[in-house]
């Protein structure tokens, strides 16, 4: 029996907070969006002061003879002149110094080092006494990267670090095996896409899945195969001293799947002398057809960033709460149909070793000026993650899921009406059969509706300027049930809202015609938090400054259950019902029908 694993489909959508956004004019800083602190090192600085007498041992030194893909490692050190500046600096590879730098990282003196670590801690992280006895350890997780690692320990802080001593080298048994499997729904219903990662290119082997129904046939799928290079990131650091090579990303198209059965796969590559690598096995339950009447589950957040759970300073401590969200997703795994990731990935902002933090760059394309992808430009998350888009370049799609409809906007592309966007997205809204899918949900990153948060009352718009201009009279024409957000990195409810008035005063309970749109900020799922502003408009019901999540439940066409949980403990902070009938859909709200005459 092969050991399995659970998953959920999960759909994201690109894009990014902004920390420069030139809006009419003037330039709006966003507090709550910290640096990346590995920005905070300068590596390019570095200067070598390597000392006999101290010494820095890795073990094991050997990683992965089970099949794991991460492990964790003891770090020991000892240094005859330690200070609380010193620091321990995780490199892959484990060869990071250079005589020279590729790409157009402009460093002077020689010798140099030319990527940051992927990680570091401080030396007294375990032993407060550090400064005092000179020795100290540390327990660090690794995962497997495609290459070997290695453990450094500086003097000087982070601004003059010097460079004292190196560990031994530590690699995994298999450097270039698949990992990290990321399913998303496909453009059909009935299809599944298994993305994931791997040191295999073409010219060495072929990727394949394996899979099939739970306890039935298997069969053999082909999977396509992108990467990228150094020269296609947009500019520093991605381009320079964040720069790291993302092996080989394959994705599977798993089609013709039978709604809601459970399927089995596992990922891996035949070789030039036709053997297989094998990843473990997992599983997943396909979608329901399109307006299939199921109890259908879903979960969404926002902004969620990732933290390491060793400790180490690879945030900063900004998204700490990333791994308490994570683990209330898996403790309700079984509860969870599909999660849709509305943007903020991991913040990367450049440093590849990490993820993508993930579009805005000037003259790249984006909507946005902003400098905070830090020179990724959209790359690597185009890459990485596959969305049911047209074209992966604009990351906006429609998605079905049973009684579902998911209309998701990329707010790193122009909205505004006359876009190609602004055409998909009425499109998409316009197209839904309200009998057998009544529950329509719009998407975005941005808060292209309603926001009190402190960035945007200070700007004016309480929402991202232009977000409603457009897109208000769509969201009321078809009567769209919910839209969800993040950005903000808060949880916030509307009353049903049009043109900034509430059009009901039901709070929990909403029945029969909706007559506007509830929106919710849904940004906390993980990365710093945003404070509110004083003033809590009329349509502003909840508020909460905490981190939590979003799950909607579809018990049948009728009635939809709304709930926030916080990423703490799991409970229900804030939740409302919708009950109606399809005719309930059909009546006339505000703005939602067109004019009539006598005549008609």
């Amino acid at each position: 029996m092969r050991r399995q694993q659970q998953s959920v489909a999960v759909l994201v959508t690109l894009c990014v907070v902004v920390v420069v956004l030139a809006l009419g004019g003037r330039i709006q800083q966003v507090e709550s969006h910290k640096d990346q602190p590995l920005s905070g090192i300068a590596i390019h600085e570095t200067t070598f002061h390597l000392n006999d007498k101290a010494h820095v041992k890795a073990s094991p030194t050997l990683l992965g003879s089970n099949g794991q893909h991460s492990e964790f490692v003891l770090v020991e050190f000892t240094s005859p002149h330690p200070s609380d500046d010193d620091w321990i600096g995780v490199f892959s590879p484990a060869d990071f110094n250079a005589s020279t730098c590729p790409g157009d990282n402009k460093m002077v003196s020689l010798p140099r080092l030319c990527s940051a670590p992927i990680k570091f801690q401080y030396a007294n992280f375990s032993n407060p006494r550090y400064s005092n006895t000179g020795t100290g350890s540390l327990n660090l997780q690794l995962i497997n990267q495609r290459s070997d690692f290695s453990f450094a320990l500086f003097s000087g802080g982070l601004l003059n670090p010097k460079l004292v001593a190196v560990s031994n080298k530590v690699a995994f048994e298999n450097p270039n095996a698949p990992v990290y499997p990321r399913l998303a729904l496909g453009k059909e219903w009935d299809t599944m896409t298994v993305t994931w990662t791997s040191g295999y290119g073409l010219k060495i082997a072929e990727p394949v899945v394996e899979w099939g129904v739970k306890g039935g046939e298997r069969k053999l799928s082909p999977a396509g195969t992108l990467t990228f290079a150094r020269n296609t990131m947009c500019g520093a650091p991605a381009r320079t001293v964040g720069w790291r090579d993302p092996g080989y990303i394959h994705t599977a198209f798993l089609k013709e799947l039978w709604p809601n059965a459970k399927y089995t796969y596992r990922v891996g590559h035949r070789l030039t002398n036709d053997a297989f690598v094998w990843s473990k096995e997992y599983q997943f339950k396909s979608t329901p057809f399109p307006g299939q009447n199921s109890l259908q589950q879903v979960v969404i957040f926002g902004d969620m960033g990732k933290a390491e759970v060793d400790g180490t300073n690879e945030y900063n401590d900004f998204q700490r709460a990333s791994l308490n969200t994570t683990k209330q997703l898996i403790k309700d795994l079984k509860k969870t149909d599909a999660v849709f990731h509305i943007g903020d990935i991991c913040y990367a902002n450049g440093y590849l070793s990490h993820g993508n933090h993930e579009r805005d760059w000037p003259d790249s394309g984006s909507f946005y000026q902003g400098l905070d992808s830090g020179g990724e430009c959209g790359v690597p998350a185009e890459t990485m993650f596959y969305v049911p888009a047209q074209n992966r370049a604009k990351f906006w799609y429609s998605s079905d899921y049973g009684m579902f409809r998911f209309c998701v906007a990329d707010t790193e592309h122009d909205w505004r009406e006359g876009t190609e966007q602004y055409k998909f997205i009425e499109q998409c809204l316009a197209s839904v059969d309200r009998k057998t899918q009544p529950w329509l949900i719009f998407l975005a990153h941005r808060v292209l509706g309603y926001s009190s948060t402190s960035f945007y009352a200070e700007e004016g718009s309480f929402g991202e300027p232009m977000g409603r201009d457009s897109l208000q009279k769509l969201w009321q024409k078809y009567k769209v049930d919910i839209a969800i957000y993040g950005h903000a990195h808060n949880y916030e409810r509307t009353c049903p809202v049009c043109q900034s008035v509430c059009t009901s005063d039901e709070k929990t309970n909403y029945k029969g015609t909706f007559n506007g749109t509830i929106h919710i900020v849904a940004g906390g799922a993980g990365a710093g938090l945003a404070e509110f502003s004083d003033l809590q408009p009329n349509w502003s019901i909840v508020r909460d400054y905490d981190y939590g999540f979003l799950k909607l439940t579809a018990a049948n066409y009728s009635n939809l259950l709304f709930e926030y949980k916080k990423s703490s403990d799991g409970t229900v902070h804030d939740s409302f019902k919708i009950s109606r009938d399809y005719r309930d859909v059909l009546a006339c709200a505000v703005d939602s029908c067109p004019a009539t005459t006598l005549a008609s």
